[in-house]
């Protein structure tokens, strides 16, 4: 079968019949268009993930802030390791361990899981009472704040 391709040579475009399009390549007069095609292609492939985690650690900087300030500013009651502490407590707690977290979280849910759901010492959950009394798991909690402020954030991703 033949194909039309639209090749350059020097300042001329033109189409050439084919049989086989990697042979077109292999003539000296279109070997320049493989080297600086294929570094176009490279310099894409290395970049994209670069900028792509750009994006997504910008988010994680502004979405865990807000995350540790509606814990501080819940007012209610967290339960760490059967003790109680304030609101306020609690966010220096986790702000503390995000920290010391810092490099191994990527997104909002590995805050949550590595800052804000267990006791490293003791492995037990954190809880908190909510404004109905109840004690639910922080890390619940937190999940739904972050689902309702990706609502309201529209192209948060994190």
């Amino acid at each position: 079968m033949v194909e039309l391709w639209h090749i350059c040579s020097g300042n001329q475009w033109f189409f050439s019949p084919v049989n086989d399009p990697e042979t077109i390549l292999m003539k000296p007069e279109f070997r320049c268009m493989a080297l600086p095609t294929a570094m176009t292609l490279a310099v894409l492939f290395l970049l994209t993930p670069c900028l792509l985690m750009g994006e997504q650690i910008d988010a994680v900087d502004k979405t865990v802030p807000y995350l540790i300030n509606h814990v501080s500013g819940s007012g209610l009651t967290f339960i760490r390791n059967a003790d109680r502490y304030t609101s306020v407590e609690a966010a220096e707690h986790m702000g503390n361990k995000y920290r010391h977290f810092r490099e191994d979280i990527k997104t909002a849910e590995d805050f949550i899981e590595r800052c804000a759901s267990r006791s490293l010492l003791s492995g037990k959950p954190y809880l908190v009472i909510n404004e109905q009394g109840e004690q639910v798991r922080t890390s619940e909690w937190l999940e739904a704040a972050l689902a309702d402020y990706r609502a309201r954030n529209t192209g948060t991703s994190q």
